[in-house]
């Protein structure tokens, strides 16, 4: 299985004290420090994903951001959303979910903005304003008009890192890889209103293959 590069220094970490305990004859403490590498390594799992509802390509479908459970699917909560009338759709991740994020709907990035702020449990509505965070704005021009999708990446109690490899201008697929937030986090997804959602809250998603929804055709985006 894959494992994204940014593993390297934390396995490095626990993989130290493992070959120490193993070199002075400790077999029990390399035992248990090794089961903990291996747990911190596959915590950057990579797997490849494919959507189970729409084939790769549909201009239509908002695919899940991130492995987890779904937390809110509907009208967005107050004080939350961006500026705007707005469905939202938040997934929480916890430290066994696969931590790689994707962008749910292709597009041009229009914004990539980080903002520092508090540390609270990432399955708490407040968290999707208060915590740190990272917001990324993604266009799509249809022939009805233009196509806006805002995704956050939000890091709770135990992540303190967000990792975001897309910047203002790239264009990227539905699906594409574009990121990871380190142990434990939060998504969400800002959808306009012509998107009829898939999903309900406390179903489980998987990134890159659950379908959130559908753009409603001949649609366009509320501004």
């Amino acid at each position: 299985m894959k494992i994204d590069p940014a593993a390297r220094p934390f396995t490095a970490m626990v993989a130290a004290p493992t070959l120490i305990a193993a070199l002075v004859r400790r077999p029990r403490t390399a035992a248990g420090l090794g089961l903990l590498t291996a747990g911190v390594t596959l915590f950057f799992r990579d797997p490849d994903r494919a959507p189970d509802l729409a084939p790769v390509g549909d201009p239509d479908v908002v695919l899940a951001p991130a492995d987890g459970v779904i937390v809110h699917a509907g009208p967005a909560e107050p004080e939350v959303s961006p500026p705007g009338e707005w469905q939202q759709v938040s997934i929480f991740l916890s430290l066994l979910d696969v931590h790689i994020n994707r962008l749910p709907y292709g597009g041009r990035v229009v914004s990539v903005t980080h903002r520092p702020g508090r540390f609270l449990a990432a399955y708490r509505a407040a968290s999707g304003m208060q915590n740190e965070r990272t917001e990324i704005v993604v266009e799509r021009a249809t022939p009805t008009g233009p196509r806006r999708v805002v995704v956050r990446q939000i890091v709770g109690q135990l992540a303190r890192r967000i990792v975001t490899r897309v910047a203002p201008g790239d264009e990227v697929a539905t699906g594409a890889r574009i990121g990871l937030m380190k142990f434990g986090s939060r998504m969400d997804v800002f959808l306009p209103g012509d998107v009829v959602l898939a999903v309900a809250p406390r179903t489980r998603a998987v990134g890159g293959e659950t379908a959130l929804g559908r753009f409603a055709t001949g649609s366009e985006t509320p501004r």
